[in-house]
Parts: structure tokens; sequence; C-alpha cells
């Protein structure tokens, strides 16, 4: 079973930085695809950055050059870099572990407001 556990959220400025950490247990993670979602009150979860097991990356456009996805297969853990954070930023940020299935964690409170 594939337990994912997120920490790094928090209230921050606009124009600050945050990381979120994902880190994976219950499996073998290099043969996983991970990503962060996110979800803001009333709109669906979108998926906002990804990180193939090959290391191949690729982000939503709204987030493009703000947000850097790397992950650590030592630690087995997903970060999520987020700079120069927006009001609209703010969401639950949700970790996703796929393989054959799609595994996810329980969320993190990002709050970007003044």
């Amino acid at each position: 079973q594939v337990q994912l556990v997120e920490s790094g959220g928090g209230l921050v400025q606009p124009g600050g930085s945050l990381r979120l950490s994902c880190v994976a247990s219950g499996t073998i993670f290099i043969l996983y695809d991970m990503a962060w979602y996110r979800q803001a009150p009333g709109k669906q979860r979108e998926r906002v950055a990804m990180i193939t097991r090959g290391g191949s990356t690729n982000y939503t456009d709204s987030v493009k050059g703000r947000f850097t996805i790397s992950r650590d297969n030592v630690k087995k853990t997903t970060y999520l870099q987020m700079n120069s954070l927006k009001p609209e930023d703010t969401a639950v940020y949700y970790c996703n572990a796929r393989l054959n299935d799609n595994h996810w964690g329980q969320g993190t409170q990002v709050t970007v407001s003044s």
C-alpha cells in the first residue's frame, strides 16, 4: 500500500516562496511517476507539475517559470519549490503517485495573502 505524506504548506505573502515535500512509503518509489495537484475552493483539482520516473518534467502554464518539481529517489521524496507566489496559488496541494493506479496524500494548505 502506497502512503504519501505532504508537508511544507502555510501562509505566505505575495511574492514569497514555499517548498512542499511529499514522502512516500510502502512502495518501490523509483517506479512511480510523481505529481503535485491543487484544488482551490469551488474549483476542480488541477495538475500543477509532474515528474516522471525518468526525470522528465512538465508544468501547467500558470506556474511555468515559478514552480520547480524535483525528486530524490534515495529519500523517496518529491518536492515542489514555489517562488513568486500569487494569491491565485492559494489551494490545498496534493501529492500524487501513479503507476497502474493513482495514490494520493492528505493534502497541505497553501495560502498566499497579505
